[in-house]
């Protein structure tokens, strides 16, 4: 039986990577674990109803509105005042004429139909709500509450 020995003056040239794929493996499990934490959205209540998901909201400019009536395009948040100049500016939406709005659902219609406008004016063509597909609106709720408003306005 023979053996080497480190004595015999030769070099070793393998490189052990033993120790690289520990260290990837470690960072790989630490990027998965706080990938999904790193949401970067603007944090709203959005109304529920059914409907159909948008094919790839993530991938498409999103409008954002919040209750306290802050502006948010692509989540930089801006003022009224600047939202026609900044979707002018906008390349991206200059050539796809297509943006997506979400707004917290207390705010008046009234605000939200005032950012459809801008962006209609400054030539966004396709405008869509965007909402939450998780519940639906109860309608016997809505029905009833109607009902109750159209009594009082005849008393």
């Amino acid at each position: 039986m023979s053996m080497k020995t480190g004595g015999d003056g030769e070099l070793n040239a393998e490189i052990n990577v033993t120790p690289m794929v520990d260290v990837m493996l470690v960072l790989l499990i630490i990027f998965m674990i706080t990938a999904p934490m790193m949401n970067t959205g603007v944090q709203l209540d959005l109304p529920n109803v059914t409907g159909q998901a948008p094919e790839d909201p993530e991938g498409k400019l999103v409008l954002s509105i919040k209750v306290d009536k802050v502006l948010f395009l692509g989540g930089t948040q801006l003022k009224w005042e600047e939202l026609g100049p900044k979707i002018k500016a906008n390349a991206r939406l200059q050539t796809e004429h297509k943006l997506y709005i979400e707004a917290d659902k207390m705010l008046p219609y009234g605000v939200v139909v005032t950012a459809m406008a801008i962006v209609k004016d400054n030539g966004i063509a396709n405008v869509m709500l965007l909402t939450n597909p998780d519940d639906n609106l109860k309608l016997d709720e809505l029905d009833s509450a109607a009902a109750q408003a159209t009594q009082n306005t005849q008393h």
